[in-house]
């Protein structure tokens, strides 16, 4: 039977007296668990930042004024150029004379290296532990940065190289946080524990966009180059920090008191780092919760990577934003996200708590904010014209929005199976990542050699329907329950029935040696 934890977003099997595991002594307050969170924090803010600094980068790094563009679909919408204008953008310009296509697979190699390692690490997380994996990945994406201003003067086959393997490094980041989550934090904090840590991919966002614009022009080494410098630098130092400070798990940590451990330990009863059953592979791909979690992760990545890689292109081709002033302006959206995922994650706490909606409902209701709302924002953006000021608004408030997706499905991988969440997780997030590197791909054929506002109202208005399908299809199939084939009541029955399946067949092995024994006398 399963049970609905009150206030809480995880579903956990009745367990007697489960309220009542904290040790005598334990007040509560700021602890270990606490400690680990916010290193996620700035472990998955540190990933976003490495992720999108190229969004903003690549527009000081390619020659604008130098790209061929037909003269037929040249945009006069907004009225003539000012000239004043045209001589600033020139002077911002780069040295690079990349086309709109090859601006689109520069920017989505980094995501062909990060969906390659989304699967193996899911698996080896859960049987070596993720904390090694989680370091030394980001370490290695940190230090291939200081290589990027090298490898683009080399030639563009370098740069994708080079933030190829940036992807590989970065791939445990999603699947081992999800790891450690399940082992450092109880079921009945991990709605917002989770949203903390998720949280960290908007202000990673909102830090980088903004810094990466004023790097540009202001920068040393000639501007752009200072954006890999700087965040190699301080995702060193985090993943220094990360590998001495943070421990595997409570009972390997040399300096959480007693009492914390004691409190996480017991409440951990039938999730994930407490016991170790087989994946039930097939029972997982046959059933609907986890493709309708595959469809909404897939629908938000494509719309998510739209925005994030192609929106710093948006404002400056169309909206003619400086360099300076796009990096911002890009950023304001983010910021709406990660401000509204904390709203609404106590709202989503609230609405359980009142016992007036289960777990199933709520995740539908705030994960359909989650996608229509920026769904709708990019079907209006996509008709502002040329008020940039409604545009940007417009925006921020549909990806503001799209925060909604932390308590929706970005947590029901907890909800229907708390012991595999990290599998799950891995899985979700490398067909979401192949979905997502599409986007800037396709949004760079659409615009090739025709940046005008009706090329770019395709590329939303495709976003936008994404997020509508694969919203509708997790409203339809999703489910708040713990599923059946993640009960832990069954663990020992499953471990006998495969122990007596591995006898028998040791039985018919040492049968068949002893008949070829016999034959042979």
């Amino acid at each position: 039977m399963v049970s609905q934890s009150r206030g809480a977003h995880v579903l956990v099997w009745e367990q007697p007296g489960l309220e009542d595991q904290r040790p005598k002594g334990y007040t509560g307050g700021l602890g270990t668990r606490h400690w680990v969170t916010f290193m996620l924090f700035l472990g998955m803010a540190n990933a976003y930042v490495m992720r999108t600094n190229m969004s903003v980068a690549i527009v000081a790094m390619v020659n604008h004024t130098a790209l061929p563009v037909d003269k037929e679909a040249v945009d006069t919408e907004c009225g003539n150029v000012d000239p004043n204008k045209t001589v600033v953008a020139s002077s911002q310009d780069g040295s690079f004379v990349w086309s709109s296509t090859l601006q689109g697979y520069i920017l989505s190699s980094f995501f062909y290296g990060y969906v390659i390692t989304q699967i193996p690490f899911g698996i080896l997380s859960k049987r070596y532990g993720a904390r090694l994996f989680l370091g030394v990945g980001m370490l290695i994406n940190s230090v291939f940065a200081f290589l990027v201003p090298l490898a683009a003067e080399a030639g563009y086959e370098w740069l994708i190289l080079v933030r190829f393997i940036q992807g590989l490094g970065e791939g445990p980041i999603v699947p081992c946080s999800h790891a450690m989550l399940a082992k450092w934090i109880p079921p009945n904090e991990r709605s917002r524990m989770g949203a903390a840590v998720y949280a960290g991919a908007q202000f990673g966002t909102v830090i980088s966009m903004p810094l990466s614009g004023l790097l540009s022009a202001y920068g040393f080494s000639g501007g752009w180059p200072s954006i890999f410098y700087v965040f190699g630098l301080i995702g060193t130092v985090w993943c220094i920090a990360f590998l001495f400070f943070v421990s595997e798990d409570p009972e390997s940590c040399p300096s959480i008191k007693e009492t914390e451990k004691k409190y996480i330990l017991n409440s951990l009863w039938g999730a994930a780092g407490s016991s170790s059953p087989p994946i039930p592979w097939s029972k997982i791909l046959l059933s609907m919760p986890f493709w309708a979690i595959m469809l909404a992760h897939m629908g938000q990545n494509y719309g998510y990577e739209t925005l994030m890689t192609q929106l710093p292109t948006f404002m400056k081709q169309v909206l003619h934003f400086s360099i300076k002033d796009n990096g911002f302006v890009s950023a304001l959206p983010y910021l709406c996200m990660w401000l509204f995922s904390m709203f609404i994650s106590v709202v989503a706490d609230w609405m359980l708590s009142s016992g007036r909606f289960n777990h199933t409902q709520v995740r539908k209701i705030v994960n359909s904010i989650g996608e229509y709302g920026p769904a709708i924002g990019l079907f209006i953006a996509a008709n502002t014209g040329c008020n940039a000021a409604a545009t940007v608004a417009i925006l921020a408030i549909g990806v503001g929005l799209n925060g909604g997706i932390y308590s929706g499905f970005k947590v029901n991988h907890l909800d229907v199976s708390p012991r595999f969440a990290g599998i799950l997780m891995a899985f979700t997030n490398c067909l979401a990542n192949l979905t997502g590197l599409l986007a800037p791909i396709v949004a760079g054929y659409i615009i090739e050699g025709r940046p005008t506002q009706a090329q770019w109202r395709i590329v939303f208005y495709i976003a936008g329907g994404v997020y509508i399908v694969c919203g509708t299809f997790y409203n339809i199939f999703g489910s708040g329950r713990r599923q059946e084939w993640d009960n832990p009541a069954e663990d020992e029955a499953l471990a006998k029935k495969a122990a007596a399946k591995k006898a028998e067949k040791l039985q018919r092995k040492a049968a068949n040696n002893q008949n070829e024994a016999e034959t042979a006398q």
